[in-house]
């Protein structure tokens, strides 16, 4: 059924010659749905790498508009942008995990495995894309601030994770207390970013509320 409406790549900033690429990418799609795994990778060397005002760049962009053209619904689709995920390089990897609120409409949080495994690694890339909203909806409690505090090992800035303002909790703030204990006893610098989080659960004395998982 054709689509109605402006082209959904319509405000990205392509070239004629890579809009038609991605015409012609998002119906082989439609109608195939395992050639994503060939036309995913080639996004970027297509369309470019510009960077959009949004934050994500020109191929990120791109990426997303090829998943969610999948015409596959549920487990088939959770495998397909497993696979995509598994085999991709960092680029792909940020593109899919920046994509996965688009693609998980019912919020079933079927693709919480993907966030889980970029948090085991130590690409800080990576962990920030991961961090992003679907992350902060889907994530138990105690991964979540597990994530945060990841995060400030490795200096990831906090205004970078999506949610903290609504899911910072006094267990949290504990947890990055005792980090900045830590650090202060080993004569180390705190991160400033920190402080509006802990603040909230601290009392008159300077202790911190403690929280419970």
């Amino acid at each position: 059924m054709p689509l109605s409406g402006p082209a959904p790549h319509s405000s990205l900033p392509l070239t004629p010659e890579a809009r038609a690429w991605v015409d012609g990418a998002l119906a082989e799609i439609a109608a195939a749905p395992t050639t994503v795994r060939t036309l995913f990778p080639a996004v970027r060397r297509r369309c470019g790498r510009a960077p959009l005002p949004d934050g994500r760049t020109v191929d990120e962009a791109v990426r997303a508009l090829l998943l969610t053209a999948l015409p596959l619904r549920d487990q088939a689709l959770a495998d397909e942008v497993g696979a995509l995920h598994r085999y991709g390089d960092p680029a792909e990897q940020r593109a899919v995990l920046r994509a996965l609120p688009q693609l998980d409409r019912e919020e079933s949080g079927r693709f919480l495995d993907l966030v889980r495994q970029t948090l085991r690694g130590n690409d800080n890339t990576l962990i920030e894309a991961a961090l992003g909203p679907y992350a902060a909806a889907h994530l138990p409690a105690d991964e979540y601030r597990q994530a945060v505090l990841k995060c400030v090992f490795y200096e990831i800035p906090l205004a970078r994770v999506a949610g903290l303002d609504e899911r910072a909790d006094a267990e949290l703030a504990r947890m990055l207390g005792d980090f900045a204990r830590e650090r202060t006893a080993a004569g180390r610098p705190v991160p400033e970013d920190i402080t509006p989080l802990v603040r909230p659960f601290t009392t008159p004395s300077g202790t911190t509320i403690h929280g419970t998982e």
